[in-house]
């Protein structure tokens, strides 16, 4: 990020109770796991919090949205959403607004590219309130991961530069998007910051392994931009000179591809595909957990093994590296097969190195990433940003009443 887009702003030496409304779309993933976490730390410091997010999800999503409804003064609101732009988006606004307007919110804090959209422009609505709201922005990836030449990408980045007049502070959970933003959309003009996810303690129990567990683990959505069939043709590779089994844990729309991979590469007694379950549940059921991405932005999963000492192997994209650090963990350039095959080979060979990898990167990740810190630093940035908007509103009728 470009000196002028990290703002790097003081710390606020004034507290202020807040009414937030997180906004965003698909209550899945990292993205969801970030708003459950802040929401409810926030919670607990005493903020009056809501959460609104897609009416969609499975019974587990369900399940997740009403132990957080439980948690927050205002609880947890379910609109219709759409995954793409269209006229759904502009009823979807309206129902953000109302929302944010019934509850007097004081923050309004959008997730992702339609959760921010929705959250931005339901701000600007508002600002005919006297005190309007602070509108916060973290991207979590989202549009960052478009490619700027498509038409799609075109798009999605002029409409970022558009949003970015609607809102008072951008948040990024890693430097590594805070650059894609500054390259992609342009240095911001707001104010900004770099505050990293975090886990809580809860994340730092291992886990035992299952009488089955198998030598290797994948944990995540299956779409071939996480690179599970890099990670199939690598077992592939390693089953043709020792055995070698494999947990694929999770759903998505390229689930029926990888089993069909699976089949075809012979390898359908070595790998299997028990379904998507909570990551905390899937570490008892493999060793090494693989992270063979092509791209990323700051992963849970890979705070979330790490804290629970499980052995890594991981692409060098997004994010990783900064949670990473010096701590030993094999980091490989995505899509290459060869590499993940070698970094396999020594895993297997030498488990008592990674187990020591594993409990290195635990205490790294103790000491940087908590879930505690990560809250008051974005509590924090609110009271930054509605300080520096009450001083440019309060400039601003200066300046008008100098002219008059």
């Amino acid at each position: 990020m470009s000196e002028g887009a990290n703002k790097n702003l003081p710390r606020s030496s004034v507290k202020t109770r807040f009414r937030i409304l997180h906004c965003l779309r698909a209550p899945v993933g990292g993205l969801f796991r970030h708003v459950c976490d802040l929401a409810a730390a926030q919670s607990s410091a005493g903020h009056e919090v809501a959460v609104v997010c897609a009416d969609t999800g499975d019974a587990l999503t369900i399940a997740r949205l009403d132990r957080l409804g439980a948690k927050l003064s205002h609880g947890v609101h379910r609109i219709a959403m759409g995954r793409d732009l269209g006229l759904a988006d502009a009823r979807a606004t309206r129902s953000v607004f109302g929302l944010a307007r019934s509850l007097d919110i004081d923050v309004v804090h959008g997730h992702g590219a339609k959760g921010g959209a929705y959250a931005r422009l339901a701000a600007r609505m508002l600002r005919a309130r006297r005190t309007p709201p602070v509108c916060i922005y973290t991207p979590h990836g989202g549009s960052l991961h478009f490619d700027p030449s498509s038409l799609k990408g075109r798009v999605l980045f002029a409409l970022e530069r558009q949003l970015e007049g609607m809102t008072n502070g951008i948040i990024f959970e890693s430097a590594y998007s805070a650059g894609r933003y500054s390259a992609q959309v342009g240095s911001p003009k707001i104010a900004t910051r770099v505050i990293a996810n975090g886990v809580g303690d809860e994340d730092f129990e291992t886990a035992p392994l299952d009488a089955d567990a198998t030598d290797l683990l994948f944990i995540g959505e299956l779409r071939t931009l996480k690179g599970v069939d890099v990670l199939l043709d690598a077992i592939a590779t390693v089953s043709a000179v020792r055995p070698v089994t494999a947990t694929i844990v999770g759903d998505g729309p390229d689930a029926a591809a990888f089993k069909a991979q699976t089949q075809a590469l012979g390898l359908a007694d070595r790998v299997r595909f028990p379904g998507a379950m909570p990551a905390r549940a899937g570490f008892k059921m493999g060793r090494t957990l693989i992270i063979p991405s092509r791209a990323e932005s700051f992963p849970y999963i890979v705070l979330e093994a790490a804290a629970a000492q499980k052995p890594l192997i991981t692409t060098r994209v997004g994010g990783i590296p900064e949670i990473i650090g010096a701590c030993g963990t094999p980091m490989l350039e995505p899509g290459n097969v060869a590499a993940l095959t070698a970094a396999i080979f020594d895993t297997l060979t030498a488990q008592h190195a990674a187990d020591a990898n594993a409990t290195a990167l635990s205490k790294r990740i103790a000491q940087h990433f908590s879930v505690t810190g990560m809250s008051a630093d974005i509590l924090d940035f609110y009271q930054v940003a509605a300080a520096q908007r009450h001083s440019s509103a309060n400039l601003g009728t200066r300046r008008l009443w100098l002219s008059a």
